[in-house]
């Protein structure tokens, strides 16, 4: 059964890796959340390696900026593992094509310009139209604050019809923005992949996030150990399904996405709406906390 702590301190001292998700655990999109921060702190004070694991497209530069712009103190954590860097790894080895559309936001043009070292050694990939590309690359919606992924329903029986893969390079369904809930890039690459066409992911919970991160982690030094790592997020089916299928312990923030079935204090989770919960989704986390801290 699901333990419910009350800080990350009850149990920190038994891992020295922590794979922690982002949105809905350590910000909201908005501004950072300070006892989440003063856990990681402790963390790291304490001995412990912290990879920040977040499926946004946008490649490590733009999420470093995004953190530095909220004010996240830099002691909080050790290296960021992205969804962006990943997929981006996969585009530049040719995984759907050369000749790209770019289904996403303008802001996520750094995907095709904020490229690593090594992409000089390969080919390169040319953002094109729709009607000439030979794959889609999914960063999100458009407009995600007024389309939903039935939009682009027409779009896609075109694309499953000429062979399209998508690569998605965030494959979370949804995201609360503050209070905001807005879809993202997995609920296009799911309704895709309903619809008969090939989707491919690199985020959580999918293993080429995880090998990324553990290679960063390695970079410190560490040595890694699957029972003395620990994944922490507010996905179910993402951060804590991830996790599971890493084999690696879980802390499931409850207050996050899954705030209004946990109970009416996103502090502290309803034990029984938690495990009522958990059983719905049959992926059940070695631990649960309302807010990281």
């Amino acid at each position: 059964m699901t333990r419910i702590l009350s800080s990350f301190a009850e149990v920190s001292a038994n891992y020295s890796l922590a794979l922690v998700d982002l949105w809905g655990c350590v910000h909201n999109g908005l501004e950072i959340y300070p006892a989440a921060e003063r856990a990681l702190q402790a963390f790291r004070q304490g001995g412990g390696v912290v990879i920040l694991v977040t499926n946004s497209p946008s490649p490590k530069a733009g999420v470093q900026a995004q953190l530095n712009a909220m004010g996240l103190a830099p002691d909080a954590y050790d290296g960021i593992a992205t969804s962006g860097d990943a997929t981006q790894a996969a585009m530049l080895m040719g995984a759907a094509g050369r000749r790209l559309w770019h289904l996403g936001p303008e802001k996520d043009k750094a995907f095709f310009t904020n490229l690593p070292d090594w992409a000089a050694s390969q080919p390169p990939i040319e953002r094109v139209s729709f009607d000439e590309a030979e794959g889609i690359i999914c960063t999100g919606l458009f407009d995600d604050e007024t389309e939903t992924p039935e939009d682009y329903r027409g779009r896609f029986l075109s694309a499953k019809a000429r062979g399209l893969k998508l690569l998605c390079a965030n494959p979370d369904i949804v995201v609360d923005l503050g209070e905001t809930r807005l879809y993202c890039a997995g609920a296009l690459a799911e309704l895709y992949s309903q619809m008969g066409g090939e989707s491919f992911y690199f985020g959580k919970p999918h293993p080429p996030i995880y090998d990324l991160a553990r290679r960063i982690a390695a970079q410190t030094g560490l040595k890694i150990s699957e029972d003395r790592t620990i994944a922490i997020g507010d996905g179910i089916r993402t951060d804590v399904q991830g996790g599971i299928a890493e084999g690696v312990d879980t802390l499931f923030i409850t207050g996050g996405l899954a705030a209004a079935d946990c109970g009416p204090d996103v502090e502290n989770p309803d034990p029984q709406r938690l495990q009522d919960f958990i059983a719905r989704e049959d992926r059940h986390p070695t631990f649960a906390i309302g807010r990281l801290r």
